[in-house]
């Protein structure tokens, strides 16, 4: 089934589309002229010489011999595009291209013409043009007392919503804080931390450090302890083996202390 995209008759050709499902598939070359031929279509004109020549059942050399207008198949780029001109024959040699269409996926459309093409051009740089200066001009302010000055509150909003982004946002909710804070009031309450008070007007000690503190003062004692102990074992032992040497060993001057000779 044919369709277009508009039932306007007065509408920009630019504007409106025809497609046939039905020849889609089927479209190639040799036929794409009978397709674009359709009485659906909106872009092609009865009262051409194609409609001529195919009520005469002739060949499209045929079209070459008379004067008018007529439709060529002008460029094929199988299997999705196909470029159609419309043009008016003066003579066999001699020809003014009206329009183009082209045939895109089995969808006519009319390519536009240089003037429109332009047209739209400047129209859309004329529009950008003016929304600049209309923007520009919203940003002026004048007083009779300071002059003209510039206010950009767009900028100041903007710059305002970036610094709340960058606001850390809240580590825990209020329901998680109070939760948590019920879970450690109970754990104190089943187990209460033990505390010594050392002297009056000194902070508080809880048992734990009191006995870290105990420990360390009796690993310095036993450690004081063995240090006596190794001198004192060391001592005994370097008495007992002088004490072993006979006294004849040693000369006059190194013999241990005893009892005096008597001189004769």
């Amino acid at each position: 089934m044919a369709s277009t995209n508009s039932t306007s008759e007065k509408e920009n050709p630019l504007h409106l589309s025809w497609h046939d499902s039905a020849w889609i598939p089927v479209l190639n070359p040799s036929n794409v002229m009978d397709y674009f031929s359709e009485r659906s279509n909106p872009f092609y004109d009865r009262t051409c010489n194609n409609e001529l020549v195919k009520m005469q059942r002739a060949g499209p050399e045929r079209l070459n011999q008379l004067t008018g207008l007529e439709y060529m198949l002008l460029h094929v780029q199988e299997p999705i595009l196909y470029v159609i001109r419309k043009q008016h024959r003066h003579s066999p040699s001699h020809v003014t291209p009206l329009a183009d269409y082209y045939i895109l996926a089995g969808t006519v459309y009319q390519a536009p013409d240089l003037g429109s093409v332009l047209n739209a051009r400047m129209q859309t740089a004329t529009h950008n043009i003016q929304s600049a200066f209309d923007e520009a001009i919203s940003f002026s302010k004048y007083h009779p007392s300071k002059g003209y000055w510039w206010e950009f509150k767009d900028r100041e909003q903007e710059a305002e919503k970036t610094k709340k982004k960058k606001k850390k946002e809240e580590l825990s909710s209020f329901f998680q804080r109070q939760r948590v804070d019920v879970l450690l009031g109970e754990l104190a309450r089943k187990f209460p931390p033990k505390v010594v008070q050392a002297k009056p007007g000194e902070k508080p000690v809880t048992l734990e450090n009191k006995e870290a503190e105990q420990n360390q003062d009796s690993v310095k004692e036993e450690k004081t302890e063995e240090s006596q102990s190794s001198q004192t074992s060391t001592s005994t032992s370097i008495r007992s083996s002088l004490s072993s040497i006979p006294r004849s060993a040693f000369p006059s001057s190194m013999q241990p202390p005893g009892k005096k000779r008597k001189l004769k």
